[in-house]
């Protein structure tokens, strides 16, 4: 039990496992697109921790001047590799998508993303597929854009209905029901599936529709009423299992 507190406490509530969730899905974008870089793999890691830092530590009094610190750290680390490895143009991606981060839930701005009613879900999956869509890659793919924008879409839903009774703002487990919620999270999922099939690779396609199933079945036991862990944990590593999955299919055959 300790090790299971241990592990929730460092590794779960830490955001290093979503971090890592986060970048998998990008490799898993970048596998299939033949483009596999150590650097850009780093960066991708190091903006989602110092985002998801940022945003889970900002009212946390003195800490938050610790999490402020690393996270200028971490920026500079940024900028150095995408000079070091990139471009300029690489490093005006990166910087809009940061500040698509800062705009989605800081409280130092009188009025931001997160308090607009409804709209947290899609600007959630906006800036996960600008980073698989437009920043891993030297061009914009706009269906790499739609199949990674519906498919996080779908998965911010149960973490809604897990704190439907906590937020402050109307979301659609409070507006239409966490039935109907999770009826609108299968058609997103499915939609993106479709997508993925006609356009990726098979193998890909293949991973991300045993990913899909999996994400179904999470959706359909999503409960309000369910531990924390089930959605910090189960349903957020819905975004790692296509490239985990990948790997497994390859290793078995």
């Amino acid at each position: 039990m300790n090790s299971l507190n241990l592990l929730k406490k460092y590794f779960i509530n830490s955001q290093i496992f979503v971090s890592i969730m986060g970048t998998l899905f990008a490799v898993f974008f970048m596998y299939e697109q033949n483009i596999i870089r150590t650097p850009t793999i780093l960066l991708i890691f190091i903006t989602y921790f110092s985002g998801y830092l940022y945003t889970k530590y900002q009212n946390s009094g003195k800490l938050f001047y610790k999490i402020l610190v690393f996270n200028i750290i971490s920026g500079l680390i940024s900028v150095a590799l995408i000079i070091y490895h990139h471009n300029e143009v690489r490093l005006l991606k990166w910087a809009v998508i940061v500040v698509l981060g800062l705009l989605y839930d800081s409280t130092f701005l009188k009025f931001f993303v997160r308090k607009i009613p409804l709209f947290k879900i899609f600007y959630v999956g906006l800036t996960w597929a600008l980073i698989n869509s437009w920043l891993i890659l030297p061009e914009f793919n706009a269906e790499i854009f739609w199949i990674s924008w519906i498919f996080i879409t779908a998965l911010v839903l149960p973490f809604d209905i897990r704190d439907m009774k906590s937020d402050t703002v109307i979301t659609f487990p409070k507006l239409i029901g966490i039935q109907n919620t999770k009826y609108f999270a299968y058609v997103l999922v499915f939609t993106s599936l479709l997508i993925a099939i006609f356009y990726l690779k098979p193998e890909f396609a293949f991973a991300f529709l045993m990913t899909a199933v999996i994400t179904f079945i999470l959706i359909y036991f999503s409960e309000d009423s369910n531990k924390d862990s089930y959605f910090s944990f189960w349903v957020e590593s819905c975004s790692g299992l296509p490239f985990i999955l990948l790997v497994l299919n390859n290793l078995i055959t």
